[in-house]
């Protein structure tokens, strides 16, 4: 049985309950066949076992973004520009830009193609201690694309040492073809898609855009009727742009998360709470979108949601591909504190993805996935912008 020691270091292990960061000042972390078997002072039958020093550096659970559009074709640098003249995000979609641009350049690449564009982006979240990503579909919008993304994705977890997570989100925009035809769209594309990409193992979840520019709560919930006939876990972007109650259809259906949430309602969070969703909060997004309304943190944080935090790195929105800055946006554009955005993208990641018995704490029996810092507190880790402390992270 492989064992190795980690030696000398402050644990911050993120685990509820533990004090502040779960911080354990000065420990060790043992690993065996690849999983946690303590943290904290060493137990007997483990003196032998040859001990790494790590000087005193920082150890927390490796980090995870999870929620990002990670494969996609082409840039929406242009788009940037026309939003800096005036044009809301709304005005570029319904004049054809947005994610409909972004679906032709993606239909136009081959899956090696969308393969050696993501890899780069994804270099970027590993570089700042990302072991696992959640990675979307949602720009091919054709049964056969959509289906490319995700081989795509899953390609992408065999190329590198980190977990991909992928999700099906076919229910992203309607395409031009079948402009004003949305419920067709439904029939004839997502549906079947989803059938399909379930049936070849593609897909570990569902996901949808409930807004007024992409589908109705009706056309949503017609989705995840289907996804939960296949056993499939959903989650929703609600509330970005607008309320139009997706939230809470998306806590009636038990989803695993709602994200964005700008518009988000009190019964909103009475009905998170209440079905254990987790509130996935993008700062990303709302910092390059120039919004002015957050999220409601303190009625999130008061009933008790918890809430995960992610790149949402995508080509139009959230061009985003350090974790280290979400978390600074999180702090300073939502008003989390430094412990809170942390839990955010380790912990409550975790569990936004299904995987809180596995990973997103440094305890016993999860996987061992840990990140090493040059930081002397974990509160570093938010306040520094364009700085990465990254010493290494630990993969089994």
């Amino acid at each position: 049985m492989a064992r190795r020691i980690l030696d000398n270091l402050s644990i911050a292990t993120m685990e509820p309950g533990d004090g502040a960061y779960g911080l354990i000042a000065r420990g060790a972390i043992g690993i065996e066949s690849g999983r946690i078997a303590f943290a904290g002072d060493i137990p007997a039958g483990w003196q032998d076992v040859e001990r790494e020093d790590f000087g005193g550096r920082l150890a927390t659970p490796a980090l995870i973004d999870c929620h990002t559009h990670l494969v996609f074709g082409g840039n929406r640098a242009r788009e940037f520009e026309m939003r800096l003249k005036g044009a809301t995000y709304e005005e570029i979609a319904r004049a054809g830009g947005g994610i409909v641009s972004t679906v032709a350049a993606t239909r136009a690449l081959s899956e090696d193609e969308l393969v050696d564009a993501a890899l780069p982006r994804l270099d970027r979240l590993i570089a700042e201690g990302v072991a696992t990503v959640e990675i979307k579909s949602g720009y091919g919008l054709t049964v056969h694309d959509e289906a490319k993304m995700l081989r795509a994705a899953r390609r992408l977890g065999e190329l590198r040492p980190v977990r991909v997570v992928t999700s099906y989100l076919g229910a992203h925009a309607v395409p031009a073809e079948y402009r004003g035809r949305a419920d067709d769209y439904l029939d004839e594309v997502v549906l079947p898609g989803l059938d399909a990409v379930h049936a070849d193992g593609l897909a570990d979840a569902v996901d949808g855009f409930c807004e007024g520019i992409a589908f109705s709560p009706a056309q949503i919930e017609r989705v995840f009727d289907r996804a939960r006939a296949l056993g499939l876990p959903v989650k929703l972007h609600a509330e970005q742009l607008s309320n139009l109650g997706g939230a809470k259809l998306a806590a009636f259906c038990g989803a695993l998360s709602a994200d964005h949430l700008e518009y988000l309602d009190a019964a909103g969070v009475a009905a998170m709470a209440a079905s254990g969703t987790v509130a996935v909060l993008l700062p990303g997004a709302f910092y390059f979108l120039r919004e002015t309304q957050a999220p409601p943190v303190a009625l999130l944080r008061q009933a008790g949601v918890p809430m995960a935090i992610a790149t949402d790195c995508n080509p139009g929105s959230s061009p985003l591909t350090s974790p280290l800055l979400a978390l600074n946006m999180a702090c300073t554009l939502f008003r989390l504190t430094p412990e809170e955005a942390l839990a955010g993208m380790t912990r409550v990641a975790a569990r936004a993805l299904g995987l809180d018995d596995i990973t997103g704490t440094i305890a016993t029996g999860k996987c061992a996935e840990i990140a090493i810092w040059d930081v002397g507190h974990p509160a570093e880790l938010a306040y520094r912008i364009g700085f990465n402390p990254l010493h290494g992270v630990i993969l089994g």
